[in-house]
């Protein structure tokens, strides 16, 4: 169970975590990773369960709001294929069926290994290593010839191979985006196939994640953060996550996964370099 935080951050601390959030939380580079470096780096006082529902609603406020017009059509493509019992009775209700299905393993994962992914798995050793094996893998997926399946390529198979790899991605270190689009990739998918259903697909996840941690903050509320700085957590995050869907899509088929796998390795090694 989190314990309630003894301090409070100041507005610094918030717009810098709230940006770590905002940005990695759909970049392929683990936002673990980071988060972990910020006490090592820092004296900063933990943020707060508050604080942690607040910057996964900026987040999810984002995605939701970059995509609203792909959400719309796959609500209102659900209804038809509701109506007339057939998920493929439309193309968008039947994404939307797709995006379902993919999220069935991170649910289950998460109940089943919630207190073992908040402890074993929480070392530097993990994370650093993960995040080098995980951005190696990325590299090799991004590096495959047949990268010609499109959106409308999505099959029950394929989304629960991205499902399960997305479970995996619990485990910190291993990045949902990273991990998502890795195993899209790997099937066939091109660039930008793979990282819109990894980003529609981040919204029931967010949504199950905020979830579970507004219910531990009803179960242990805390006053680590004040009005202000939840107020400068969700507005940062919001903001940071939209811009980073929008550019990483507008520049993904020039740059690649290359940079973020580069990275990824460095920042593993880093880590691990703190531990040994």
């Amino acid at each position: 169970m989190p314990q309630a935080a003894s301090q409070s951050i100041d507005t610094i601390q918030a717009l810098f975590l709230a940006l770590i959030q905002g940005i990695t939380e759909f970049l392929p580079i683990s936002s673990s990773a980071h988060l972990a470096l910020v006490p090592l780096l820092t004296s900063w006082p933990d943020q707060g369960l508050a604080f942690d529902c607040v910057v996964h609603l900026g987040s999810l406020t984002a995605v939701v709001f970059y995509f609203r017009e792909d959400l719309a059509r796959m609500a209102s493509g659900f209804a038809v294929t509701v109506k007339q019992r057939s998920i493929s009775a439309d193309r968008d209700g039947y994404l939307a069926w797709m995006i379902g299905f993919a999220t069935i393993p991170v649910g289950l994962f998460g109940l089943t290994f919630k207190d073992m992914i908040e402890t074993d798995f929480r070392s530097l050793t993990v994370i650093g290593t993960t995040s080098i094996i995980f951005g190696l893998l990325l590299w090799l997926a991004d590096t495959e010839d047949k990268n010609t399946k499109t959106e409308t390529s999505w099959g029950f198979r394929d989304v629960m191979i991205v499902g399960f790899a997305q479970a995996i991605a619990l485990i910190p270190g291993t990045s949902r985006s990273g991990i998502t689009m890795t195993a899209a990739l790997m099937m066939g998918y091109g660039r930008e196939a793979a990282a819109r259903f990894s980003f529609l697909l981040s919204i029931p996840v967010i949504v199950l994640a905020g979830s579970v941690k507004i219910k531990d903050w009803i179960e242990q509320p805390d006053q680590a953060a004040g009005v202000v700085e939840l107020l400068v957590g969700y507005g940062v995050s919001a903001i940071s996550a939209y811009l980073c869907i929008h550019y990483f899509i507008k520049y993904l088929q020039r740059i690649g996964m290359g940079p973020f796998v580069i990275y990824r390795v460095m920042l593993g090694a880093v880590l691990l370099w703190m531990v040994y």
